[in-house]
Formats: C-alpha cells, sequence, structure tokens
C-alpha cells in the first residue's frame, strides 16, 4: 500500500500540501491527503466543480461559467477578483475559507485528478466541469506559465521542459493520466468534457452546452447576446499584455517545436493515449 493511504492525515500542516503540490515527486500523496481533510466542507457544497491540468485555459473557461452561470456583464468580470469567486480546492489559501462563505450553488475550480476529487462527485451529487486543451499547445504554454513567476524560477529550455512533460516529471502529475481519467467518465450525467480549441472553433455551441449543463435559461436573443460576451471575454483574455504573446492561441506549438521534437512527442502521445479514442485539434 502506499504510504500515502496509511498515515495520520490531522497531522499534516496546511501549508506543507500547498507548498508539495508543486513537486512533480509528492504532488499525488499530498492531494489525496487534502482532499482527506476538505471532504466535509465540499460534501455540504453540492458545487459546480471546474477541472484542468494546469494551465488549460484555466483563468479562460473560469470567467465564460461565471458569465454564463450569474449572467454577469464582461465589463463587470473584469473589475472583480474572479479567484474569489471561483476559488481553487486545494490552496489552504483562499480555497476552503472562502468556500464556506459562498452562496450555494458554488463554483469551484481544482487542478486535481478524477480519483482524489471528493465522493460526492463520483456518486453524481455535484456537476463537473473539465476543459482538456491539446498537449503540444498545453506544454508550450505550461513552459511559459512556469517561466512567468517567480515562484517557480524555471530556467531551463523548452527541450528539457519538454522531455519532463512527456516522462510525467511536472507538478500534478501525468497529463497522459489526468486527461484518460476525465475522459472515462465523459458520458456521466454531472460531467462536461469540454475541449480548449472548441472555444475558438464553435463557441456558441459551448455556450450552449454550458448552459445546458448548468441549468440556467435565455431566450434566443439572450443566449446570443451571451454568445458575444464570452467572445469579447475571450479576445480580451488572450490579447492581454500581461500574457506571452500568442500563448492562448491554438496551434502556437508550431512556432517552438522543433522536426525532432514533434516526432518524439507523436511517439510518446502514441504510446500512452493509443488504447484511448479522445482526439484533438492540434492547429485550426
Amino acid at each position: 500500500m502506499p504510504w500515502y493511504l496509511n498515515c495520520g492525515v490531522p497531522s499534516l500542516p496546511a501549508r506543507f500540501v500547498l507548498s508539495s503540490l508543486s513537486s512533480s515527486i509528492s504532488a499525488e500523496a499530498c492531494a489525496f491527503l487534502f482532499i482527506s481533510l476538505c471532504q466535509i466542507s465540499l460534501n455540504l457544497c453540492l458545487p459546480v466543480l471546474q477541472v484542468f491540468y494546469l494551465p488549460e485555459g484555466t483563468g479562460l473557461l473560469q470567467e465564460v461559467v461565471y458569465l454564463v452561470s450569474q449572467g454577469a456583464d464582461p465589463d463587470e468580470i473584469g473589475l472583480m477578483n474572479i479567484d474569489e469567486q471561483l476559488p481553487v480546492l486545494e490552496y489552504p489559501q483562499p480555497g476552503l475559507d472562502i468556500i464556506k462563505e459562498l452562496t450555494s450553488p458554488r463554483l469551484i475550480k481544482s487542478h486535481l485528478p478524477y480519483r482524489f476529487l471528493p465522493s460526492d462527485l463520483h456518486n453524481g451529487n455535484s456537476k463537473v466541469i473539465y476543459m482538456a486543451r491539446n498537449p503540444k499547445d498545453l506544454v508550450v504554454s505550461y513552459y511559459q506559465f512556469h517561466r512567468s513567476l517567480r515562484t517557480m524560477s524555471y530556467r531551463g529550455t523548452f527541450q528539457e521542459f519538454c522531455r519532463r512533460f512527456m516522462n510525467d516529471k511536472l507538478g500534478y502529475g501525468s497529463w497522459f493520466e489526468h486527461v484518460q481519467e476525465f475522459w472515462e467518465h465523459h458520458m456521466d450525467a454531472n460531467v462536461l468534457f469540454l475541449k480548449y480549441e472548441d472555444m475558438h472553433k464553435d463557441l456558441a455551441t459551448m455556450v450552449e452546452q454550458l448552459v445546458r449543463f448548468l441549468g440556467v435559461s435565455y431566450d434566443k436573443a439572450q443566449l446570443e447576446s451571451m454568445v458575444e460576451h464570452c467572445h469579447q471575454l475571450i479576445d480580451q483574455c488572450c490579447n492581454a499584455e500581461a500574457l506571452p504573446v500568442g500563448r492562448g492561441r491554438v496551434g502556437l506549438w508550431k512556432d517552438i517545436f522543433t522536426v525532432s521534437m514533434n516526432e518524439k512527442f507523436d511517439l510518446v502521445y502514441k504510446q500512452k493515449m493509443g488504447k484511448c479514442d479522445l482526439t484533438f485539434d492540434f492547429y485550426l
């Protein structure tokens, strides 16, 4: 039995969980421990949980979901601290403190694998929106994300980073396992499996999926207005000056992958995803 399934959960300091979640060595162990600590709190929430493998359109989807569920104005979202409205489940701060104060139905986000999510989600008592992004664009965006944060302090090359991604040596574990676990449940009634590329390819259909899944009601004119507002949000997020150029673009991997890197990535992808019928758009 793995050590983390047979240890004293209550004695684990929250700060240890937070710091360890960024480590590829102990991410899964600490994720399990933290879920055990917050299980009771989440069971009372009956939330809508948004799940991503870092950083698969996290900021973009959370704003679209909040906009659709609340009928908010895009300009208002730009002025608020959206992270307070959609706290991260596994972060000690501001996560659990804010989760307790939110009114139901609560919107929460997480980066945890399916197997580490609380049992009420597995039992269908809460809704899960999962967003996946094609892994070539994801690894480029993830690399830029690491480079942009002082807390990460990653100064290696993209080739080294991509090698770690293919070998499952980054925080939150294997992307290949993460996405396949959720894909196995994509037909569950309480799971909505979305693809990042579809926001750029067919946003109207995605918004309609969210409206039905979240159980909100819009007439035709309101729905068209909502789609337009979501287009505005996407344009703002993808063109934000704070982001590296093109980070939200579909197909940005072609600007940085060499021929040999692409061939190696395709080989690893085939080995790890060969039995899965999930497909991605690698460019539009």
